[in-house]
């Protein structure tokens, strides 16, 4: 073997190294990356998850908003790439508690009761007020001292929450997307989907409640988002004895 041939199989043998060897590196980087996305989500592969459907409070048949139904498909995106199943269900058919299966809760607590019951349990700081009349306050958030307005199609305000109950680290985690319009719901899922990796290495597996605000949504969709605060605190602290009675035609998780 002469040296020309000789340095061309050694060039062949070490492009092929360097193939598999940054073959095998992108698939380490790959699946610590999904694992930690598993993680935050509560979503090992093949685990079972629950995605709680709202049902539209403009129509007098049980319906889903079109806004919502594109929540929903943005979730179960989610869920598929982590290689985890998914049950539907509507928000009046759930009767089980949480923690064994990872939780996908879409809607406010006007037009979904498993809403309504997670609030009352995991966020005693916050109110929403469900009043159908129009008015200044409708589906305004009060979130410890502090009131948040919508402005229909101008501004616009959602939580997007990661709770968890009880300490047992095993227990899996439950996700609520809780907008004044559905429009403001998609928005919190498309928010997740683009976020989690960042939200998993500042919260890592810990509860935490997130205002966002969506802003022209008649012009942008559920596009342009902005975080508001990180309201964890606020949300998940009881209000004093004096204000436990809510206003007429509101909600206060208490």
């Amino acid at each position: 073997m002469n040296d020309d041939v000789r340095n061309i199989v050694l060039g062949v043998v070490a492009a092929g190294i360097s193939a598999t060897l940054g073959w095998l590196a992108r698939t380490y980087l790959w699946k610590r990356k999904l694992r930690r996305k598993q993680a935050f989500l509560g979503l090992p592969q093949n685990s079972e998850s629950l995605l709680v459907v709202n049902r539209d409070p403009a129509t007098s048949e049980p319906a889903v908003h079109r806004f919502d139904v594109f929540a929903l498909l943005e979730l179960a995106a989610l869920i598929k790439d982590c290689g985890a199943h998914l049950q539907m269900v509507t928000q009046d058919n759930v009767q089980q508690g949480f923690g064994e299966r990872t939780e996908f809760c879409v809607g406010g607590p006007g037009s979904n009761r498993r809403m309504l019951a997670h609030m009352a349990a995991m966020l005693p700081g916050v109110r929403v007020n469900i009043d159908p009349e129009p008015g200044p306050d409708r589906g305004a958030f009060q979130i410890g001292g502090e009131r948040y307005r919508m402005d229909p199609g101008v501004t616009e305000y959602v939580l997007l929450a990661r709770l968890t109950a009880g300490e047992r680290r095993e227990a899996r985690p439950v996700f609520l997307f809780c907008g004044q319009r559905a429009i403001t719901n998609q928005a919190a899922t498309r928010y997740l989907a683009r976020n989690h990796e960042r939200l998993a290495r500042k919260h890592g597996d810990k509860s935490f409640v997130l205002l966002l605000k969506v802003v022209n949504s008649q012009a942008y969709g559920p596009d342009v988002v902005e975080l508001v605060a990180d309201v964890t605190r606020a949300a998940q602290t009881a209000p004093p004895a004096t204000e436990a009675v809510p206003a007429r035609n509101s909600h206060r998780a208490s």
